[in-house]
């Protein structure tokens, strides 16, 4: 699809009708654009914190654990990573 759009006075671009209806673009979206030398790109910005927040959440109840199974193995890992990426350095130092 080509068409052409007007920037308007302060800055403002009307994206075609068609478009927000085929990508389900609502008022309030947001946007990350990136120029590559003059060819912008606009990506619509994912609530990637819900996602995942629900997707864990399933993940949880599938395996059958409690929020404190996920936090006790969430603080074990935490430690695995620690040492293996940092008291290395410290042993160095």
């Amino acid at each position: 699809m080509e068409r052409t759009i007007l920037v308007r006075k302060r800055g403002t671009l009307t994206l075609p009708a068609e478009l927000r209806e085929k990508y389900g673009i609502k008022p309030g979206d947001t946007f990350h654009l990136v120029d590559l030398d003059g060819v912008f790109i606009l990506t619509p910005m994912a609530p990637l914190v819900p996602e995942l927040a629900r997707e864990i959440e399933r993940l949880r109840k599938e395996l059958g654990l409690s929020t404190e199974d996920l936090l006790a193995q969430l603080r074990e890992q935490r430690e695995v990573y620690y040492r293996e990426h940092y008291e290395r350095e410290d042993r160095t130092a």
